[in-house]
This record gives C-alpha cells, sequence and structure tokens, in this order.
C-alpha cells in the first residue's frame, strides 16, 4: 500500500480578514497533477485564478463555448446570504461562485434544478444536495422539491432507473435523511407531521420488496450508480442487479429507518420508534457482516449473482462515505476506511478499480458531490491529509470549469470524456458551500440545537467570519479562528459556553469560536493510479462435463467458483467438472497485483429443475409475440389475471429457487417505470416479491427470467401463487404489466 507524499504548506495572513488575502504564492496543497495556492489553482498551462471575490478567471480552453465560459461574474445580488470574510482568495470566490450559482438554479415554481443541462427535480440528485447545503441555504425550496417528489398515493417516488425505476433502484429513501435535515434544520412540526406517513409507507413498501431475509440486506441497483454497465458485469440482467446488495444502498436505507424511528419518537409512536430502530440496526448489522473486507480495511462495493451470492471487492466511496457519516462503520474503523480505500490524484474515484472497455461516467470519473461526502467523513475521521486531498479535488475542478461540474474523468481531470454533463450541477454546487458551512465553520444541526464540530486543516489556518448566517429565529454572525479540530473556547455573545446554540434562541447573535490549534496525527491516503481491472471472462459448458472461457489478457490463474464458494485455482482456460457436478459455476480471471481481478463470469447452471406452463392453469393470451416455450403465453396487468394458482408436486424435499420466464417490452432496459411487480405466495405464505423489469422498447419477443425466491418444500403437493397486492404498485402506476410463460423450480441442494 502506498500513501501520499502530498506538499501541504502552512499560509500565514498578511492583513486584517476581509480586506487583504494571504500571500498569492502561498502553496497550500499540491500532487503530481496540481497545485492549489491561496488565490489559483495550476494545472500544467492551466490556470483558473481569483481576480476578486467575484471574479474567476480560467485558460482552461483557448476559446469560450457552450460548456466553457472562460470566466465568472455574479448574475445576482447575493447579499442577501451569509457572506464570508477569509484569509483565502480563492476560497471566498468559489463560495461565491457556488452561491450565485444556487440561486440561478432556483426555477420560477420555487424548486431547484438539477443542473444547466437537467430540468427538473430528481429524487437522489435533490435529496443528497439538501443534506449538504440545501436545507439551510433554501429550506422552503427544499420542502417544495421534496413534495414534488411523491406520487398520489403518498410515496416517495423513485426516478427511472435500470429495468424500469423501482424496486429495481431502491435509493429513493434518501429522501428521508433529507426530510429530516429539513426538520433538524427549521424544527417545524408541520413539515414533520406532513412527511412522517410518506416515509413510512414507503419504508414498509420497501419492506415487503426488497429486503433480503437470507442476509438482511437490502436489495437493489447501487446508489446514484445507475448505469446498469457502468458500474455492474455486462452479464448482469436488471434482475441480476435488483438482487445485488449495494453498499451504498444499505447505507441509505440504514439512515432512512433510523430517521423514521427518531420522527415516529416525535410523534410519540413509541412501538414504530423502537421496531425502525430494530430494523435500522438489522440492516447495519447485515452490512458489517457481509461487506467489510478485513485485508483491504474498507467495504466492499456489492454482493451480486444469482442464486449464489459474491462479493465484488471494489471500494465504493460514496458508500464508504455514508456508512462512516451515519455511524454503520463503528469507530474504530472510520479511520482504517479512510486510510485504506484507494484515491487518486484528481480525486476520489466513484469505484475502484474502473471496469475495463467503459467510458467515463461512474466508470472512470470524480463526482465533486462525492468527494464532498468523502471529505465530511474523512474529517470525522480525523485525517487531515484526506480533507486537504478531497477540498483540493472540488476546488481545481470549480477553478479550472468556472462552474461546478458534475464530473470528470479520473485519469485526465477534464470535464471533456465524460458520457454526459452539466454546469452549475446542484449537488456539485450543494458541496462546494459545504466546505465553508460545515467543515470551516463546523455548523451541523441536530432536532433541538446547533452544533459547531469545525474541522480546519493546518494548511487553512486563519480567521473566518460568515455573517448573517439565518437559523430558525436567530441570526448568526460565526467567526472561527485557527485551525484543528479541537476548540479551545466557545462564545455567544462573549459568555463562554458549550458549543452549541439552542433552537429557541431569537435574535441577532455573536459566535466566536477560537480552536485548539491542535496537530492531528499524520494518517495519509491510499494514493493509487487510475487503472482498470481486467476483462471478465465468458465461460460456456462443453461435452456435459467441462467448462471452458476466454484467455484473459494479463490473467496469472483463474478462480473457479462452485454455488459462489472457490473450488479451485486453475491456470488453464478450462475446468473439467466432478462427477457430482450439480451446481452453479463462475470463473474469476486473477491479475499479478490485488486490485486488478476481473468480475465473476456469468453463472452456469447444472442444475435439476421443473418447468410449469403459466397458461395451462390461466387464460392464454393470442400468440402475436414470438420465443415463448410452451403454446402460448399469459399477459398479467392490474386488471387481468392480478391470480395466477399453479400447482405443483414435489419428489424430493430440499431447497428450491422459484423464478419464471417472462417478457416486458413496455420501454427500455434504462428508461421509464414500468417494471412489473407480483407478490409470490407458496401455499399460501407470501415468499416474497417476483419482478418482471422492461428488457427493450416493445421488445415482447425478449425472454428471460425474473429474480428467484429460494423455498424449502417438502415432498407432495404444492401451489405456486401470483398476486396483484396493493404494495404490488409501481411507480408509473398505470402500467404494471408483462407476459409469463413459465414457471421454474430449480432443487438447488440435494
Amino acid at each position: 500500500m502506498r500513501y501520499t507524499t502530498f506538499f501541504i504548506a502552512s499560509i500565514a495572513t498578511v492583513c486584517s480578514v476581509g480586506h487583504s488575502y494571504a500571500q498569492s504564492d502561498g502553496l497550500i496543497f499540491k500532487n503530481d497533477k496540481y497545485a492549489w495556492y491561496t488565490d489559483r489553482i495550476e494545472q500544467g498551462e492551466f490556470t483558473g485564478k481569483a481576480l476578486s471575490p467575484v471574479h474567476l478567471s480560467s485558460n482552461f480552453e483557448e476559446e469560450r463555448t457552450r460548456d466553457f465560459k472562460g470566466e465568472w461574474k455574479p448574475k445576482y445580488d447575493l447579499a442577501f446570504y451569509p457572506q464570508l470574510q477569509t484569509p483565502f482568495l480563492l476560497e471566498h470566490t468559489l463560495y461565491n461562485m457556488s452561491l450565485d450559482e444556487m440561486v440561478n438554479a432556483i426555477e420560477p415554481d420555487s424548486t431547484l434544478r438539477t443542473g444547466s443541462g437537467f430540468p427538473g427535480v430528481w429524487t437522489r440528485d435533490v435529496s443528497y444536495s439538501i443534506i449538504l447545503s440545501m436545507a439551510y441555504m433554501q429550506p422552503k425550496v427544499s420542502m417544495n422539491c421534496l413534495l414534488r417528489k411523491v406520487d398520489r398515493f403518498g410515496r416517495i417516488i423513485q426516478d427511472t432507473g435500470t429495468g424500469g425505476s423501482w424496486p429495481c433502484s431502491t435509493d429513493r429513501m434518501i429522501w428521508a435523511v433529507a426530510a429530516w435535515e429539513i426538520y433538524k434544520v427549521t424544527g417545524s412540526r408541520e413539515w414533520l407531521e406532513k412527511v412522517y406517513p410518506i416515509i413510512r409507507k414507503s419504508v414498509e413498501d420497501d419492506y415487503l420488496t426488497v429486503y433480503d431475509e437470507k442476509t438482511g440486506l437490502v436489495m437493489g441497483e447501487s446508489s446514484f450508480i445507475d448505469w446498469r454497465n457502468q458500474s455492474y458485469p455486462r452479464w448482469m440482467q436488471p434482475v441480476d442487479i435488483f438482487q445485488s446488495k449495494c453498499l451504498g444502498t444499505n447505507a441509505v436505507h440504514v439512515e432512512a429507518l433510523r430517521v423514521l424511528s427518531c420522527m415516529a419518537g416525535r410523534m410519540g409512536d413509541t412501538v414504530a420508534e423502537k421496531k425502525y430502530a430494530t430494523r435500522s440496526k438489522q440492516v447495519a448489522d447485515a452490512v458489517n457482516r457481509y461487506l467489510w473486507m478485513p485485508e483491504k480495511g474498507y467495504y466492499a462495493q456489492f454482493l451480486y449473482g444469482r442464486n449464489y451470492n459474491i462479493l465484488s471487492s471494489r471500494s465504493e466511496s460514496l458508500g464508504e462515505s455514508l456508512a462512516i457519516l451515519w455511524g454503520i462503520a463503528p469507530a474504530g474503523k472510520r479511520a482504517e476506511i479512510i486510510r485504506n480505500a484507494p484515491v487518486c490524484e484528481f480525486g476520489t474515484p466513484i469505484f475502484y478499480p474502473e471496469i475495463p472497455n467503459i467510458p467515463p461516467y461512474h466508470n472512470n470519473a470524480v463526482w465533486p458531490f462525492v468527494s464532498s461526502y468523502w471529505m465530511h467523513a474523512a474529517a470525522m475521521a480525523g485525517n487531515e491529509e484526506a480533507v486537504l486531498h478531497a477540498v483540493g479535488s472540488i476546488y481545481r475542478a470549480a477553478a479550472l470549469f468556472v462552474t461546478n461540474k458534475e464530473n470528470f474523468v479520473l485519469s485526465t481531470g477534464n470535464y471533456r470524456g465524460t458520457q454526459i454533463n452539466s454546469s452549475n450541477m446542484l449537488w456539485s454546487l450543494s458541496g462546494n458551500l459545504s466546505i465553508v458551512y460545515k467543515l470551516l465553520m463546523g455548523i451541523h444541526f441536530d432536532d433541538e440545537q446547533l452544533l459547531f464540530k469545525p474541522f480546519v486543516p493546518k494548511a487553512l489556518t486563519g480567521r473566518r467570519i460568515l455573517k448573517n448566517f439565518p437559523y430558525r429565529s436567530s441570526t448568526l454572525d460565526i467567526e472561527v479562528e485557527g485551525h484543528g479540530n479541537k476548540i479551545k473556547a466557545f462564545y455567544l455573545d462573549g459568555k463562554k459556553q458549550n458549543p452549541i446554540v439552542a433552537g429557541t434562541l431569537t435574535g441577532h447573535h455573536d459566535v466566536k469560536i477560537v480552536m485548539a490549534n491542535n496537530e492531528l496525527k499524520k494518517q495519509g491516503v491510499n494514493l493509487q493510479p487510475a487503472i482498470a481491472s481486467i476483462e471478465t471472462p465468458v465461460i460456456k459448458l462443453e461435452d456435459s462435463n467441462k467448462i471452458v472461457w476466454n484467455k484473459i489478457e494479463s490473467a496469472v490463474a483463474y478462480r473457479i467458483l462452485r454455488n459462489g464458494k472457490i473450488c479451485q485455482l486453475v491456470e488453464t482456460t478450462h475446468y473439467r467438472l466432478p462427477e457430482d457436478a450439480y451446481g452453479e459455476y463462475q470463473v474469476i480471471a486473477v491479475a499479478a497485483d490485488k486490485y486488478t481481478a476481473s468480475f465473476a463470469s456469468e453463472p452456469i447452471v447444472i442444475e435439476e429443475h421443473s418447468t410449469y406452463e403459466v397458461e395451462d392453469y390461466a387464460p392464454k393470451s393470442e400468440r402475436k409475440h414470438k420465443g415463448f416455450m410452451g403454446t402460448g403465453f399469459v399477459n398479467i396487468d392490474k386488471k387481468e389475471n392480478t391470480m395466477i394458482e399453479i400447482p405443483v408436486s414435489i419428489k424430493d424435499e430440499g431447497l428450491y429457487a422459484i423464478d419464471w420466464r417472462y417478457a416486458n417490452g413496455n420501454n427500455t432496459i434504462a428508461d421509464d417505470n414500468r417494471c412489473a411487480i407480483r407478490s409470490l405466495y407458496v401455499d399460501n405464505h407470501l415468499s416474497g416479491v417476483s419482478i418482471f423489469p422492461q428488457r427493450g422498447m416493445n421488445a415482447w419477443e425478449n425472454w428471460g427470467w425474473s429474480n428467484s425466491h429460494q423455498v424449502h418444500l417438502t415432498p407432495g403437493e404444492h401451489t405456486i401463487s401470483l398476486s396483484f397486492e396493493p404494495h404490488n404498485e409501481n411507480m408509473n402506476i398505470n402500467v404494471n404489466q408483462a407476459l409469463i410463460d413459465q414457471l421454474r423450480l430449480t432443487r438447488l441442494k440435494k
């Protein structure tokens, strides 16, 4: 493991704050790619320079274009917002630029535009932004945004995602965390009473739909990383992605459940308070049980597979950060995660290592909003080097591109080359503002008071003043002097006290914080080059007793997996199956280093299974679509065939996987929200939910298998049923339809 040797300097102010700034040649941070000075960023021949607190200029590109304006001056009067005084000109200018872009993001209908290129409100984007800074900068507008993302059944809306939105994607619950942040800022009982039933209904639907009983984890796509092959193996179908158990998504559910418990307590519902607190702890415990990698010292990105779970050992920066910030990671692991998880010179990668031959977007990318969460997690872990690395990454991109872009290429640091991008990006500017508010000034909210926990790296030592910061019925002028992460003295209106401000305070008040100038222990960061893993093998069955696969460049060996467990390591590109070959087989290509092993290949199943033609037990549909296996298929929708019952005869007792062959051509894999959902019953006992994601626009002849459920069956007669229940309403509501061809029972153990 290689740690950074960044150059970090301490800068002395030359005169009083608010009139003059630290010396322009004062170096704050430097690595092999760029240097951050008090008034500018330098990256080779390029410079992004603050000419004044309201003027930023960059020569990053020779010509101004739609994407690159070359300079920033404010469009709006910023006097209404908290005014910053700081000894660092670039910090001051980027703060003002982010304020200006925040105002620019407010739409005529008093909602927040996602980005200059992305109109409208998106659940995850606005929620992560609210948590970072919009809750206290724009509380009323933030309320409007969240309420815009509630459907007519009073549920949180999941935006479009893999296979038709929820439940393939399940990170909509970040809405709950954002709603709680607004409550902490405002203390509004009316707001609490409005959002509590929305969150509770959404949580209960999720509990019936996306909780995996075997692991205790929540299923669903990686939070915000919703471009399928940008983060998953190419072979994975939407149902495979639905069945994955991802770090970031599980962290969101842990905190949403904790928030719901807190809300229930405020509402006087002690039974619900205890229930949701218990559920939150159960998911958190499962994250630590199944996703923690002690040999690496950080969490894995996800579990994946079909009937058996495999751990993907990639790191995932947002998930790692949320695990720290929300208490999922025990206190002893926080510093370990920040010290060990790989970072690169242009910033914190979305995940690491990258996936080969996939263009930059989530893959091979840095997103400033993720770097912001990483920064706050690093501060909680007491890692000064990691905090400066994250701030430098955010400031570099904002100064050189003269806007808060959504993402940039990890390997080049350029915004050009990404698959899609936007200026004036809401969650990026929200993260930029949080550097001043949450990090340097240390402003944190709980439900009854304002807490102060500044983290000021020594290289940023000085005297900062934030004037006219609004908090409920009070306005605060906040001054922070010195550096470190410990407070030496805290004064409210000149009187020394604990570093809190009561939520009941009214009027205008002065807060002064004197830092202890404590030296932080050197922890370092795990600086790694931007690299990709090796390719994933494609395997096939040959002669009924041997699996073979293509030779993978840079592979030194291949791990053979049987039922999710390593059974052999070989150097050949074939493997002869044992006499007792029954099982699910996969292959992982292994490289010489510890980072770049491939994903596991698509499973090959040597199985015992039985299939039942669904049309034998329900009204057959017109056979205008091809590819069905029997003599027809059944169309299920909300008005037709809401219940299908199929009798099955079991000869041998054991564990069986139950799934359905289906088609859903209601839209593409990437768009819309028409994933079909049904409740699965075995002998009138609810066994989970079967989902039938979209497989392509009008692709009704593209057949695949639903997710599977593992059920223990005894010899004799049983009944397998699909039923449409209230919690099976999808995000579209109007269209909840699929074609069902076969029921399959696969015996998993002899």
